[in-house]
């Protein structure tokens, strides 16, 4: 009997040790999950930071805009160097904060940077004039450029 009763206990600590395996595994599986959830979420607020740090000056320069468009045009229209220059100036502190100013005179219209305001004698679909620019903060559109697009066969 002793036997027999050796072996019932081997049995019943064989049967404990695969349980406690079972359950070391399991355990180990979460804990595995766990950490990759974690550097997982970590990745993704280090991101949101990244874009939110990109884009923070969006509404700054929105702001500034109209204030933009005046220049432009003053400089469209003036042969004063200092204005000029001022323009210059303000194009380069734009390009390093990531601001494009959006080039529409002379190239094809683009209906995901431009806007038609009206349309003129000239070669079809062709930007005869930048009404107003447009710009794009680090690749997304903050306002399109407002152009005059040649037509053929203009009615009066």
């Amino acid at each position: 009997m002793s036997l027999i009763g050796n072996m019932g206990a081997k049995t019943k600590k064989t049967q404990e040790n695969i349980e406690l395996e079972e359950k070391n595994a399991v355990l180990t599986d979460q804990l595995h999950r766990s950490v990759a959830d974690y550097r997982n979420l970590e990745k993704r607020i280090e991101e949101e930071k990244r874009e939110y740090v990109k884009y923070a000056n969006k509404d700054f320069i929105v702001r500034l805009v109209p204030a933009f468009d005046t220049l432009f045009l003053a400089g469209k229209y003036t042969t004063d160097e200092s204005v000029k220059l001022t323009i210059k100036t303000i194009v380069e502190a734009l390009r390093e904060l990531g601001v494009d100013i959006i080039e529409a005179e002379g190239k094809e219209f683009d209906p995901h940077t431009m806007e038609v305001v009206t349309t003129g004698e000239g070669e079809e679909g062709k930007v005869l004039e930048e009404l107003r620019p447009g710009f794009a903060l680090n690749g997304k559109l903050i306002r399109p450029a407002q152009v005059k697009v040649g037509k053929k066969d203009i009615e009066n």
